[in-house]
């Protein structure tokens, strides 16, 4: 068969999936080096949604998203990333102390009697072409939103990430990758559920590295 350079140019568009990942896909390092051993690529997808299910907060969700967000807020053309509806007061001093330049962050604050505005807000913010990264909170999203989101977030050219109740492994989803988490001794088990041509299976991840990775200020 001859080459052709037009279809190759198409395959090599990350919204394009084929069997093991052959077209490549632009990534992000997560920061921890046994994590990005086993995503597809090396690291968090460029742009797409991912999953992270949890049985509750403050297991270590969050802690293993501090790396990239600081490396896409620190950037020299760092768009905004945007926390919609947390469930929990962001503690700034803590963000900054693992670099994420507080500048380029925004926090989406959702009335309790709106809550269905969050899923709104967080597609908005995917598709809008401004934002790096979006996060949000939400227990029961529809299958059908969820995969508005990721196409949102193929549109936009951002990274969502949808935090969900670990319950919610048993459901089918449109995400690009998804994973659950729980607390080990030194960090988080992660057990990566949906992994477009990455590996499925589960990986101890310690959330210590990404802070002995951090540069000293001034340096």
């Amino acid at each position: 068969m001859a080459f052709n350079p037009e279809l190759a140019r198409l395959l090599e568009h990350p919204a394009i999936w084929r069997g093991t990942s052959v077209a490549r896909t632009e990534v992000l390092s997560s920061g921890f080096s046994t994590l990005d051993e086993r995503l597809p690529g090396g690291g968090w997808p460029r742009s797409g949604l991912i999953e992270i299910l949890a049985s509750r907060f403050g297991v270590g969700a969050l802690t293993l998203l501090l790396p990239v967000l600081a490396a896409l807020t620190s950037a020299p053309m760092a768009r905004t990333s945007v926390w919609v509806a947390p469930p929990f007061e962001p503690f700034a001093p803590a963000l900054a102390a693992h670099r994420v330049d507080l500048e380029h962050v925004l926090v989406v604050r959702v009335p309790a009697a709106l809550r269905s505005g969050a899923l709104w807000a967080f597609e908005q913010s995917l598709g809008s072409g401004a934002c790096d990264l979006v996060m949000a909170w939400a227990k029961q999203p529809r299958s059908k939103e969820i995969r508005r989101l990721q196409l949102a977030a193929e549109r936009g050219r951002a990274l969502g990430v949808l935090f969900r109740p670990l319950q919610a492994r048993r459901e089918s989803s449109h995400a690009a990758l998804r994973i659950a988490i729980e607390p080990s001794a030194y960090g988080v088990r992660i057990n990566l559920l949906k992994s477009k041509g990455g590996v499925r299976g589960t990986v101890e991840v310690d959330l210590g590295e990404a802070a002995r990775n951090l540069t000293p200020a001034g340096s």
